[in-house]
């Protein structure tokens, strides 16, 4: 069984942080028994602010995928992954935004991943425990190298005013009201840690429902009697508009039942002591769900009672600022911690999960691994990695012909939409946000050499194709293939120097995006006097002198390469320069036409295009 690893965590908090006191202008005003209920019910569960996907007219912002999805992008954003690379999806929820199909379709369609092994997990707050325990045995069984789980709770649906207006209101119902809150979560999971972060190593996952001996504690989709049991579930009445009418829809809780919660917890967390799964001394964080401050009060007397102290120092709870958000609160207990900065390597996280559903109680246990990088060595990186969002033109004009200017200007603009459009290359993302690997780097490598190889032959080929009118183009591509047949034996160099294998790079076939721009290129090229490839010229040797330079700065940086493993992109940010300037002067020429102009820029596009397929096709699937 392989080690599994949480490398990023990720949240969705909708809307603006919502206090105690505008509570009642989302979920509808007050009478002077549920103001009494209010403040009973904040004391006790000392939250002071929450977040409602609602608008104060109890409208939707977004949908309880649509939350998931968002914290899933934020993880993956915070990881050194990329979204294709993901081969399993684990969610978790109380209630989807459907009844059918699952949560897990619902937010795979809102990411638009690639085809994907799913798995949708509803039940209250342990739901995203199940979630993870799923991801974690994908993935250490050795069935995926990367995973994605995420929980999301949508509960004001449920509390809101237009949602009650119609059915008598249960106090227990009056107090989730202010309790329960809205917010997704989500964690990238892999079989191996980050290369340049801190990650947190799963050591064991604890699960085990009591549902045997304890009936329903917190319920939606029945009405609980008068005598404490719990009526015919929604589906089984007359009519849907009787189950409506009657309460069945509203979300409910048996306060005295809840006291076995604490219990419950207690007696696990001793049991995984005995069993010495969790030191007697205690983890170095305790991250606990508490639905209220009273339980988290009660835990912390109990265990000194029993014996084993918990430091409240080493508890830590997001409770008081997000509310009870259910099923995302496990997610949102990890990225809080992550964020405070006060993790270390070595350090020990004990994580658990009680759920008064049907009564669930879960533990997690983490181990930091890893090293933090620098402040100072992460702001080198950043500054290697130049501002995508600056492009920089390349051209530029002496005025002589026209045509000329006008072709340059719009040479400028096609290169200014291809290096916006490069940042959303998940290749080129991942180095920028500084989260490469080793292995992306060698992925590059291997799929860039048969380009490379392509290149001197379409250049040659062209020249070959210059009828005798064309003397000194035909002199530019001939100078320019003898100049680069060799480049691909840098390449190779440098692949080797990271710890690829020779023979591997010289067989690996080409990605789907090479295919398709060598075709390009060779198509140009047979085409008597192929002028236009002097679009394709402006692209390629533009990569060379515009990015180059910063790509190789940012991979050794982030890598902690020498120069003699990035020695490739660095020689062309070196060289290109030259190439280009002849290129310039060419284009400056009386020879060139609007109509030529046209074929350039058109070529230009293309190419650029078909480059950036080939990039992103860089480690796809």
């Amino acid at each position: 069984m392989s080690r599994v690893y949480i490398n990023a965590v990720g949240r969705f908090l909708p809307g603006a942080p919502i206090g105690n006191d505008e509570v009642a202008d989302y979920l509808g005003p007050l009478t002077r028994g549920q103001e009494k209920i209010r403040r009973i019910a904040l004391r006790q569960n000392g939250i002071r602010r929450r977040h409602f996907a609602l608008d104060r007219d109890g409208r939707a912002l977004i949908s309880n995928a649509g939350m998931a999805a968002n914290a899933c992008r934020a993880a993956i954003a915070a990881s050194e992954i990329e979204p294709r690379q993901i081969g399993y999806l684990a969610a978790a929820a109380s209630q989807g935004d459907l009844l059918a199909p699952g949560i897990a379709s619902a937010v795979h369609g809102e990411l638009a991943l690639p085809p994907l092994e799913i798995a949708s997990f509803n039940s209250f707050c342990a739901s995203s425990m199940m979630a993870l325990s799923a991801a974690h045995s994908a993935i250490a069984a050795g069935r995926h190298d990367a995973a994605l789980v995420t929980g999301s709770e949508f509960a004001s649906r449920f509390l809101r005013r237009g949602y009650l207006a119609d059915a008598p209101v249960s106090t227990a119902t009056e107090f989730l009201r202010w309790g329960l809150s809205d917010g997704a979560g989500a964690a990238v999971l892999e079989r191996r840690p980050n290369e340049r972060a801190l990650s947190l190593e799963i050591e064991f996952i604890d699960f085990l429902s009591y549902a045997d001996s304890l009936p329903t504690c917190m319920h939606g989709g029945a009405r609980r009697r008068d005598d404490g049991t719990l009526g015919q579930p929604w589906s089984q009445y007359p009519t849907l508009i009787d189950a409506v009418r009657d309460g069945a829809f509203h979300l409910g809780q048996d306060f005295e039942l809840l006291e076995n919660i604490t219990a419950l917890g207690l007696n696990r967390y001793f049991e995984l002591i005995e069993d010495r799964r969790i030191p007697a001394t205690g983890a170095d964080w305790l991250l606990c769900h508490f639905s209220s401050d009273v339980f988290r009060q009660k835990l912390l007397t109990a265990a000194k009672r029993a014996g084993a102290p918990l430091d409240p120092e080493t508890v830590f709870t997001n409770i008081f600022e997000t509310g009870n958000t259910g099923s995302a609160a496990l997610f949102l207990l990890l990225h809080g911690l992550q964020g405070s900065g006060r993790l270390r390597p070595g350090q020990r996280i004990l994580c658990m999960v009680p759920e008064s559903g049907r009564f669930i109680i879960s533990f997690l246990g983490l181990k930091v691994v890893g090293k933090e990088i620098p402040a100072a060595t992460a702001a080198g990186c950043a500054a290697a990695a130049g501002d995508p969002a600056t492009p920089t033109a390349l051209a530029t004009s002496t005025g002589r012909n026209p045509t000329s200017a006008s072709l340059l200007r719009r040479l400028n603009s096609t290169w200014t939409e291809f290096e916006a459009a490069l940042n959303t290359v998940p290749i080129i993302d991942k180095m920028q946000r500084q989260r490469l690997r080793l292995a992306d780097y060698r992925t590059i490598l291997l799929n860039m050499r048969q380009q490379v190889v392509d290149g001197s032959r379409w250049i040659a080929r062209a020249a070959s194709a210059m009828t005798d009118g064309h003397g000194e183009l035909r002199s530019l591509f001939v100078r320019h293939a003898v100049e680069e047949h060799r480049d691909y034996e840098m390449l190779e160099r440098d692949y080797v120097a990271v710890g690829g294998d020779l023979a591997t790079i010289r067989s690996q076939a080409k990605n789907i995006g090479s295919e398709a721009l060598s075709a390009w290129m060779f198509h140009r090229a047979s085409h008597e006097n192929p002028l236009d490839l002097l679009g394709a010229m402006f692209i390629i040797e533009g990569i060379g002198r515009r990015l180059a330079g910063r790509w190789a700065d940012s991979i050794r940086s982030q890598l902690g390469l020498g120069d003699g493993q990035v020695s490739f992109l660095r020689y062309h940010a070196d060289n290109d320069e030259g190439h280009l300037e002849k290129l310039w002067q060419l284009l400056d020429g009386d020879w060139l036409t609007p109509e030529w102009a046209d074929a350039i820029v058109r070529t230009a596009r293309v190419t650029a295009r078909l480059y950036r397929l080939q990039l992103e096709e860089i480690g796809a699937r």
